[in-house]
């Protein structure tokens, strides 16, 4: 039985986490763990602390699951961490860098995972769009999430320009970047990042949606990935859960998990 944590587990995500987890014959919600408690911390049917310390001192956690800020995170981790706690991190907006850092400060043998996307269809997105930008030279990418999400770009998009680079191996693109923008116009062009613009679009109505723009001579191809719906993320994060167990040091994207 695997015992799990779940960090920002009153909200959004955390609520549709804890009813993944809870569904599962082989986890057991250890406890959740929410700075703000809210009316629906009563109707919880495992313990709820307000701090990671209070939770790994008073409950025995295998892995612990953390989607809530990147204002948060980083504590939460570094203690989790310095316990040997096994960490599954959906929260975006630190850097890989960053993730690093914190893992070798903690020497820990355990393993701490991150993925900027759980949803297996954004993975294989990502995994296209480093197939094709070998054979396009041209690519941008349009990213849409809900008006709540607290970074732009996404945590996706910025992945799925790394591989993008990864794949033109050592080419780039010739089409006009931000020297074309008009004055009073400026990020029209998006944000450039590992050499291909990003343009972010936050609004109610979408989860998360992301299309990668391809073009070459004479022809366009546009791959895209749409979630309508938070429970696209439950079998990515019951995966990565299952998974992380059996790893070590930082491991980072969905798809060293699958065989892809």
């Amino acid at each position: 039985m695997i015992e799990v944590g779940i960090a920002g587990c009153l909200g959004r995500m955390g609520t549709a986490i804890v009813e993944a987890v809870g569904a599962e014959p082989d986890m057991r919600i250890a406890c959740g763990i929410d700075p703000h408690p809210t009316a629906k911390a009563e109707d919880q049917a495992f313990p709820l602390y307000e701090s990671i310390e209070d939770a790994v001192e008073s409950q025995r956690i295998d892995v612990l699951v953390d989607f809530t800020r990147p204002s948060v995170v980083e504590h939460t981790l570094e203690v989790a961490l310095s316990h040997d706690i096994d960490c599954v991190v959906g929260t975006t907006g630190v850097s890989a860098e960053r993730l690093r850092e914190i893992y070798e400060a903690s020497g820990t043998d355990a393993c701490l995972f991150f993925a900027p996307n759980f949803t297996i269809g954004a993975v294989l997105m990502m995994q296209f769009a480093k197939m094709s930008a070998k054979y396009f030279p041209e690519a941008e990418v349009i990213e849409m999430h809900h008006c709540n999400k607290l970074d732009a770009p996404s945590g996706t998009a910025v992945q799925t320009t790394a591989l993008i680079c990864e794949g033109r191996e050592g080419a780039s693109s010739q089409a006009p970047g931000k020297e074309t923008e008009v004055e009073g116009a400026e990020g029209a062009r998006g944000a450039l990042i590992n050499g291909v613009p990003v343009h972010s679009v936050r609004s109610m109505g979408f989860v998360a949606d992301q299309e990668v723009i391809f073009g070459s001579l004479g022809q366009t191809l546009t791959i895209t990935h749409r979630s309508w719906d938070r429970s696209s993320y439950m079998p990515g994060v019951l995966l990565a859960i299952r998974k992380v167990q059996g790893g070590s040091g930082l491991i980072i994207g969905l798809e060293h998990f699958l065989d892809i």
